[in-house]
């Protein structure tokens, strides 16, 4: 029977590490499901989905603390199971940028949990421009429910937005 392993990495950047992990995977017959890596100051970030069968998620789960103490990372596993799919009206894609402020992030993404709206991915990033003024900019893909009617959703986070003084585009996927 097939088994899911969330393996998490993070530690200083340096060239090879995203290729050590996944040959790991693949050394054990497993397959990447999903992953993301991001550099954080000087700091790589990385998180994998990984499925095999039970001895290959069993190895791999006991293998990866090795492979992060070889490779000078904080690792951590956790095993999981395949995500219920639920039905989905539609997929949309929101972007925003403006000034960066406290709090900004924390409206958005509570605006969306109170309407039961699913981030399915989420970038997040500030620039500097030529003024000094510090940018925000943010993308996430949203999963809108069956029930609910997205122009409602559209409306609401438009509104938003234009209370938090940035622009963006709420856009189906």
């Amino acid at each position: 029977m097939s088994q899911q392993l969330v393996i998490t990495a993070i530690g200083t950047d340096r060239t090879g590490i995203v290729s050590k992990l996944a040959r790991l995977v693949t050394d054990y017959n497993a397959n990447i499901i999903d992953s993301r890596m991001a550099v954080f100051g000087n700091e790589f970030t990385f998180i994998m989905l990984i499925q095999g069968d039970q001895a290959a998620i069993s190895k791999i789960e006991h293998l990866i603390p090795a492979l992060g103490l070889e490779l000078d990372l904080t690792t951590m596993t956790k095993r999981t199971t395949a995500r219920p799919r639920t039905q989905v009206a539609a997929h949309y894609v929101l972007d925003y940028s403006g000034p960066d402020r406290v709090g900004t992030l924390g409206a958005i993404t509570g605006l969306l949990a109170s309407q039961n709206i699913y981030i399915g991915s989420l970038q997040s990033a500030t620039s500097v421009n030529d003024d000094s003024s510090v940018v925000m900019h943010s993308q996430m893909t949203l999963e809108i429910p069956d029930g609910v009617q997205p122009a409602l959703i559209e409306s609401q986070v438009m509104a938003l937005l234009a209370d938090l003084a940035l622009s963006g585009t709420f856009t189906v996927r």
